[in-house]
């Protein structure tokens, strides 16, 4: 699984880069692969509007959501195999009609 780095250490990385230092010189310095870097730069852009994309926030919402998503799925799994059981060990009720001329 990838590291995770704290935003403001990106913040740091990607400002030493505008600033003109080079990614391979940054990179190295700081321990961090090219392609991070590379990377962190692009999702910047899209961020901020300057190349198409998805949006941090809203790669956010969509995995918050697909998350939401598998446990209303699981949710349901569970339900329809409960009233399965629950169809298997009762039998179903006789109707009883009443008349209204009854009573």
């Amino acid at each position: 699984m990838p590291r995770s780095y704290p935003p403001e250490f990106r913040r740091r990385v990607l400002d030493l880069v505008a600033s003109g230092r080079k990614v391979a010189e940054v990179a190295q310095l700081l321990g961090v692969s090219d392609q991070t870097i590379y990377n962190w730069r692009r999702q910047h852009l899209i961020d901020t509007g300057q190349i198409p994309g998805t949006t941090s926030g809203d790669q956010a919402e969509l995995v918050t959501a697909r998350k939401r998503i598998t446990e209303l799925e699981t949710e349901l799994a569970i339900h329809r195999r409960a009233a399965e059981l629950l169809g298997e060990a009762t039998p179903p009720k006789k109707a009883v009609r009443s008349h209204p001329r009854d009573g």
